[in-house]
């Protein structure tokens, strides 16, 4: 508390030196020094409903245990001197007797109050800013002829139009039918979840049923203004549920994308696939901490590093696990299935090992930190934009990658005819191995990616493998604009069951739907098209 009144009190200017040229309300001082507490908060609110700004030292002094009393004076002690409160002269040396001021929290609190109030009249815009986010949620009355002038002089539209909703807040607690008619109709225009509790307590009944509020033209105008806040609460609540769905989404279609390369390629049920998502994620973990001992400087650079280095260290143990067991398997999905489950479980082991059985925790780089105030009751993460954008970048890729480079082009005839490409010299074992590489890869890079909305464990892939396979099955195996579609409609009708009957019931309902819809089409959304399919 002292260290933050100190600071207002140096950025706004208003240290000691203006009580040295403007003389405060010695009636006001003297309560403040004298009074009881309810008289000191009562001259608190008379120093704000002035506009007192060279009251601020006063209040900062009486906060931090520096108001003093010598007589009938007041005093401002600062080391070995001291200023006279009322008239602003300098008082040295210090009296032999002096009394302490004493403040209790109640009113600390109001002091704080009272300053970030006196800072609406700040000439920085940020000091402005900052005291109206403060004051949204604590603005007395006595603050309200202070706000009313700071919003006669403001120039910046969105301070002036919070200015405008605190003035109506105030007002609704007003004794006066008219202010109350008045705040009320103004907060029509506010988007906030307080200003919804705000307008429903007006609407409260008590024990025998009866209104709270007396007026009936007063709960009239308060339903109106809450309906008008609901509705736009509801589209913030619409809009935010809409940009979960699509971030449950993006990390889904990560999360299948290489399975669905794998799976789409060559049928192997690979359950060590969250395994390499987990060792994506480590792999970003690693690289952070390169960075944090070696290049502490470019930290915030660490991600781009990060990426490629996850992709290669997933692929590479893609790579061997297909060359050293899964190729010897292929036809046979239940040994596959077994193997795969054995390889997870090892790769789990490992990491304790090495990292320990306890999460580790993978830092944001400065630039994916905050988010985007979209509405009052809606923020939009940068890491979880960045995560989007990064699942549309990765999508594009593998695109490309497989309609315009000869490797893709092989894995598309592999997968549509294995036996076809290999009598027109097509090195099927070889396009296997790139290929399991290429999907271990892009696990690597959801690992990447989940590792900057989460800490890291060695359990980590295992929240993922079912949904992964989810997603491929119902997007149609071997597809990749099916597998985009599935991730995103499955994100999404996840994220909205979620809203109605919770995270458990949600993950239930979703997998019913599945089963159920592929038990209708099992080639899934999107079914695999060539001369083997159709024959």
């Amino acid at each position: 508390m002292k260290k933050t009144l100190r600071a207002l009190l140096f950025v706004l200017g208003l240290g000691l030196a203006p009580l040295a040229g403007a003389a405060l309300d010695a009636a006001l001082v003297g309560q403040l020094a004298f009074g009881t507490n309810d008289e000191k908060i009562a001259a608190i609110r008379g120093f704000v409903a002035k506009g007192e700004a060279a009251a601020a030292p006063l209040l900062a002094a009486l906060a931090e245990g520096r108001l003093q009393t010598a007589g009938e004076r007041v005093l401002i002690v600062s080391d070995a001197s001291a200023i006279d409160a009322v008239t602003g002269e300098t008082v040295t040396p210090l009296p032999e007797t002096r009394d302490d001021v004493i403040a209790n929290n109640r009113v600390r609190g109001e002091i704080a109050n009272a300053v970030a109030a006196l800072r609406l009249l700040a000439p920085q815009r940020e000091l402005r800013l900052a005291a109206v986010k403060e004051l949204e949620t604590g603005a007395s009355a006595a603050m309200l002829p202070l706000v009313r002038r700071a919003l006669e002089k403001e120039t910046d539209a969105e301070i002036k139009a919070a200015l405008g909703l605190i003035a109506a807040t105030i007002q609704v607690k007003s004794d006066d039918k008219g202010a109350r008619l008045e705040g009320i109709r103004a907060l029509a225009s506010a988007d906030s979840p307080g200003t919804r509790a705000l307008l429903g307590s007006v609407l409260l009944k008590d024990k025998e049923g009866r209104f709270v509020e007396p007026d009936e033209a007063v709960r009239q105008a308060a339903q109106a203004s809450l309906k008008a806040v609901q509705g736009r609460l509801a589209w913030g609540e619409r809009a935010g549920l809409l940009f979960a769905g699509v971030s449950l989404g993006s990390i889904l279609l990560l999360a299948a994308l290489g399975l669905a390369i794998t799976y789409g390629l060559m049928g192997v049920i690979n359950m060590a696939h969250g395994e390499l998502i987990m060792i994506g994620a480590y792999a970003t973990y690693v690289v952070q901490n390169l960075f944090r001992a070696h290049a502490p400087g470019a930290f915030d650079a660490y991600l781009l590093a990060a990426i490629p280095a996850a992709f290669v260290a997933s692929a590479l143990v893609g790579m061997a696990l297909e060359r050293s067991v899964i190729r010897y398997l292929y036809g046979r999905p239940l040994e596959t299935l077994l193997a795969t489950w054995g390889i997870s479980l090892m790769l789990i082991q490992a990491v304790r090992t090495l990292f320990g059985a306890q999460n580790v925790q993978v830092e944001n780089p400065s630039w994916m930190s905050g988010g985007i105030d979209l509405m009052a009751n809606v923020v939009l993460p940068w890491n979880r934009i960045m995560i989007i954008g990064f699942a549309v970048l990765v999508v594009i890729a593998i695109g490309l990658l497989l309609a315009r480079t000869r490797l893709g082009l092989f894995v598309r005839g592999v997968t549509q005819n294995r036996a076809m490409a290999s009598c027109v010299g097509v090195p099927t074992s070889r396009v296997d191995t790139w290929a399991f590489g290429l999907g271990s890869g892009v696990a690597g890079l959801a690992g990447c990616a989940l590792s900057q909305i989460g800490n890291v464990g060695p359990d980590l892939g295992q929240a993922y493998i079912v949904d992964s396979f989810m997603v491929v099955v119902f997007g149609g195996v071997g597809q990749l604009a099916g597998t985009v579609v599935a991730a995103l409609g499955l994100g999404f009708i996840n994220k909205l069951l979620e809203s109605w009957s919770g995270a458990v019931i949600a993950k239930i309902a979703v997998l019913v739907f599945i089963v159920l819809f592929i038990q209708k089409r099992p080639q899934g959304l999107f079914a695999l098209k060539g001369r083997a399919v159709e024959a």
